[in-house]
């Protein structure tokens, strides 16, 4: 894993017959932000995401790099904010 890998926010599947706690058991070394039923929220470098996909471990949905989350998440309106 190269250190230069852009890191992904992105939501993980367990493929069909697979399950949340049988991902979370892989020895991944996985940064989980959140874990539901179905899917975990992780941030991850792209080679280890590309080789979850290549293995068919899991069903990768990139949903932002860190910086464009963490940019959106500064430029989002506070509660109550009425501006």
């Amino acid at each position: 894993m190269a250190g230069t890998d852009q890191i992904w926010i992105a939501r993980l599947s367990p493929p069909a017959g697979g399950s949340v706690t049988a991902l979370l058991a892989l020895p991944l070394g996985l940064d989980v932000w959140e874990r539901h039923a179905g899917f975990l929220v992780v941030a991850a470098p792209e080679s280890l995401l590309a080789e979850l996909e290549r293995r068919r471990l899991a069903t990768v949905d990139r949903w932002a790099t860190r910086e464009e989350y963490l940019a959106r998440m500064m430029n989002r309106p506070t509660v109550g904010d009425d501006g």
